[in-house]
């Protein structure tokens, strides 16, 4: 459905927002829930400099978030819920906003955790920082919600065009603060933040989420990278960052400069077992592709198996989702 890849887009949008659209966009959402069009329109570079811009606000009055974003929200669903019948609703859902639901929505979890962690420098500041943040409006990244309304009336159509032309913002009811969206977002075929030299995530002024495979991590790991060793990769005592050590510099190059022995070898491949101190064994199963390359060469795989796997035959046939003892293929690709 286009309403979907063209929603995508707003979520994955990078650069500039379209300032003038942004706020017209405001002003039409004002007016759709009975307010006063807000009186100014502050714009930031990223969601952390907009708490910091709200926490020093001054009469701008009390947030608007219920009026402009809740309240027509949720009578909008109503109103098609109504319309098509629970089937008809959970269809609609499915082939739209369920599409990008959980991309986006970890990915606002990961960009408010970013701006706490930023903004809170004593545990006893978290509160009120989450507090503004309750606040925020998504902007594009309510994209899921928006794909599933798009084209079934123009109730939400200012909420729409801010998402289109701009980041998350906060309305009150004499002042908007609104975010830039990010210049730089980096994700892996899941949809997770995933960058192995630099930031995942990127706003202009500096604020920025890291992360491997979804998994966040310090801006300085990222930097000791590329000069990874074994022996560095076995000191990491932070059992998740020895995981993206070792994805990094890949398992096999792992095994064979650690001079690893194999555990287990039959007709379906090799078994081997990398023992990490305070974690679980990594065991893997190194597969030989029956299928000949162009070249005439055979690929070998590497199928990452349960710790307790005891053979390369349960290890292979467990990536099949069937006991080893059943494991018999009548023919190999």
């Amino acid at each position: 459905m286009q309403y979907v890849n063209d929603w995508r887009a707003v979520a994955a949008a990078t650069g500039g927002a379209d300032r003038g659209t942004a706020e017209d966009g405001v002003r039409l959402a004002y007016r759709r829930a009975g307010l006063a069009e807000p009186e100014r329109i502050i714009w930031v570079d990223s969601p952390r400099a907009a708490v910091e811009a709200v926490e020093k606000l001054t009469d701008a009055g009390r947030s608007v978030r219920e009026e402009v974003r809740t309240r027509p929200w949720a009578e909008e669903r109503r109103r098609m819920y109504d319309e098509l019948g629970p089937a008809g609703w959970s269809a609609l859902w499915s082939a739209t906003g369920a599409q990008l639901w959980e991309t986006t929505a970890a990915l606002a979890e990961r960009i408010r955790a970013g701006v706490v962690a930023d903004l809170a420098d004593v545990p006893e500041d978290e509160s009120d920082v989450r507090l503004v943040l309750l606040d925020a409006v998504l902007g594009q990244h309510d994209a899921a919600w928006l794909a599933a309304f798009d084209g079934r009336g123009d109730r939400l159509n200012g909420l729409a065009e801010v998402a289109r032309n701009a980041g998350w913002w906060w309305p009150y009811e004499r002042a908007v603060v609104i975010s830039e969206r990010p210049v730089a977002l980096h994700r892996d075929e899941a949809g997770r933040l995933d960058r192995g030299d630099g930031p995942a995530l990127a706003y202009r002024d500096g604020f920025a989420l890291y992360a491997w495979r979804g998994m966040p991590v310090p801006a300085e790991f990222l930097d000791g990278l590329a000069d990874l060793t074994p022996v560095r990769i076995r000191a990491e005592e932070n059992a998740e960052l020895r995981r993206v050590m070792l994805e990094y510099y890949g398992y096999d190059r792992y095994l064979a400069e650690s001079d690893a022995e194999p555990v287990h070898r039959d007709e379906t491949g090799v078994l081997w077992r990398i023992a990490l101190e305070g974690d679980e064994d990594v065991v893997m199963v190194e597969v030989v592709n029956s299928t000949p390359e162009p070249d005439g060469t055979h690929r070998t795989y590497w199928l990452r198996v349960p710790p307790s796997t005891r053979t390369a035959k349960d290890g292979v046939a467990w990536t099949f989702g069937v006991e080893g003892e059943a494991y018999a293929p009548l023919r190999q690709t």
